[in-house]
C-alpha cells in the first residue's frame, strides 16, 4: 500500500496552471543556463530549480508573498510543490 503524502491546504485546492513555456525568463536575460523549470501557480513566471545555478524560482517565491507553489514545467512531470509549507504532492494533475 503506498503511503499517501500529506498535503497543505495551497495543494489540495491547486487549479493547475499549465506549463507553457520551455525556458527561464530569469535566465533568458542574463545569459544563464538552467537545470530543471518551474510555474509558478500564483503569476505564472517560468523559472529554474534549486539544482539550476540561479535558483530563480525559489528566489521568486521568496520574495513575492502568496507565490508558493509550483509545478514542474518539464515534459512528463506533473508534481507541484508549496514552498511555504514544504508539501510536496507527486500527482499534481
Amino acid at each position: 500500500m503506498a503511503i499517501k503524502p500529506k498535503l497543505c491546504q495551497h495543494l489540495e485546492t491547486l487549479e493547475v496552471n499549465p506549463p507553457d513555456k520551455y525556458e527561464c525568463e530569469e535566465c533568458i536575460k542574463t545569459g544563464d543556463t538552467w537545470v530543471h523549470l518551474r510555474k509558478c501557480q500564483t503569476c505564472g513566471v517560468t523559472l529554474c530549480c534549486d539544482s539550476s545555478p540561479n535558483q530563480h524560482a525559489r528566489k521568486h517565491a521568496e520574495s513575492h508573498t502568496g507565490h508558493s507553489v509550483i509545478i514542474s514545467a518539464e515534459p512528463g512531470e506533473k508534481w507541484s510543490y508549496c514552498f511555504e509549507h514544504r508539501s510536496f504532492n507527486p500527482e499534481a494533475y
